[in-house]
């Protein structure tokens, strides 16, 4: 099945694959879609919605094995505080629900900031709109899909 993600892919002639995975609604994280699909944590990138003091809403996109950095994500920003959405606005906000929001295909085209390792690698997997598919592209391609800025926003999380 095609999502508005994936037309979207079609619609700018981006190559990719997609990955359907298993779903486990008690277990959406991230680390489980990566080794569900057989990528590397690092690899496979969600996506968090955020706000901003000065400029607003805008999406971070981060390896499964990390945690945002706020700090770090409001210098890039450019704003003075900035803090994740509560779940109940991410869908209102973008059209998707929790373990299905990506960037392709959002309600509407908020600035994309994504974590600058995902260059280091030949692909990346981002959800395709909808859980338990991944579509799996080229890194640059993705930063020219979304007009993504990159730079160091995440942080390896901490042990609970």
């Amino acid at each position: 099945m095609k999502t508005n993600a994936l037309r979207l892919l079609d619609a700018m002639g981006i190559a990719y694959e997609t990955r359907a995975y298993p779903v486990d609604p008690n277990d959406l994280a991230a680390e489980s879609v990566a080794a569900k699909i057989g990528l590397d944590a690092q690899q496979v990138f969600k996506t968090l919605v955020a706000r901003g003091d000065r400029h607003g809403v805008c999406f971070a996109v981060i390896p499964a094995d990390s945690e945002l950095d706020l700090k770090s994500l409001a210098r890039l920003t450019g704003d003075r505080k900035i803090d994740t959405v509560p779940l109940k606005e991410v869908e209102p906000l973008t059209g998707y629900i929790r373990g299905g929001v990506t960037v392709p295909g959002a309600r509407k085209a908020y600035p994309v900031f994504l974590e600058e390792t995902a260059i280091l690698f030949d692909i990346i997997s981002i959800s395709a709109g909808q859980r338990g598919l991944q579509a799996l592209l080229h890194p640059e391609a993705y930063i020219r899909l979304t007009n993504a800025q990159t730079g160091p926003i995440s942080r390896p999380k901490t042990p609970t």
